[in-house]
């Protein structure tokens, strides 16, 4: 998978992607990620990627040329006036931007983005993007949280973060991304190591059984309770079972 991000501040992607899991997966070849200076692609003398906004207000605006330049040169193609979106149905990338009106990024949109083998992501700074750059050019927009940053970078760093370690091969168990907190709709069950007793906090007998079908009704329990517990917003949209639905009130009573 091809990562092309777009930004005004590469150096800010240089230590995240050469360390851990990005780095390795670049290494190996089952990543890649570039980085191009939105300011190589603006026109003048000064390179100038942001202008005051019609109509006046506070802030500064980015550019659409440079922005609609730097792509025409990545991908060696000229954007019809009808806009990027018509290119797509001939396997050109999805083009994404960082921001807070974006949609919500979750895992599922994690795996929804995974088949695509390239995809461009655009980071915004100042008060963000002449609104032709959306209208005519971005196919999807992303948001990590309701709330703003300085810039589109941290947002696409977690973006790629969360791609890459989907990717088969990535990880050194290929089932360990389905454990994942999100990734049923429940948040994770509590994990323990050695030592067994720390201050006199032990580990869950459970855990020392060696009884797997056991463990794993043990595991299902605890993601019930602490989804529940602490994200009420998703556990109204998990599908219980008899069993899951008979221990939550036997739960519950046990709690009241």
């Amino acid at each position: 998978m091809r990562f092309d991000i777009l930004t005004l501040f590469p150096e800010m992607f240089t230590e995240v992607f050469a360390a851990s899991i990005i780095g390795r997966a670049c290494q190996r070849g089952q990543a890649e990620i570039v980085l191009h200076n939105i300011r190589d692609y603006a026109e003048g003398k000064h390179h100038v990627t942001d202008d005051t906004p019609y109509g006046g207000g506070g802030g500064m605006i980015m550019k659409p040329d440079p922005i609609f330049n730097a792509v025409e040169a990545i991908l060696g193609v000229t954007i019809p006036f009808e806009g990027y979106a018509t290119l797509l149905p001939q396997g050109y990338p999805p083009i994404i931007m960082l921001t807070p009106q974006g949609r919500l990024f979750k895992q599922a949109i994690a795996r929804e983005l995974l088949p695509h083998d390239r995809m461009i992501l655009l980071c915004g700074r100042y008060e963000g993007f002449d609104e032709r750059v959306r209208q005519f050019l971005v196919t999807d927009e992303l948001s990590i949280g309701d709330y703003v940053l300085s810039g589109g970078e941290l947002a696409a760093m977690v973006v790629v973060d969360a791609l890459i370690r989907l990717i088969p091969g990535v990880l050194g168990d290929e089932a360990a991304t389905d454990k994942d907190s999100h990734s049923d709709g429940l948040l994770e069950y509590p994990h323990y190591t050695r030592p067994f007793d720390f201050r006199g906090h032990v580990v869950p007998d459970i855990l020392l059984s060696g009884h797997h079908a056991n463990l794993e009704i043990w595991r299902r329990q605890q993601s019930l309770i602490r989804t529940q517990a602490r994200r009420p917003d998703m556990f109204a949209q998990v599908e219980l079972s008899r069993a899951d639905q008979k221990f939550l009130a036997q739960f519950d009573s046990a709690e009241s």
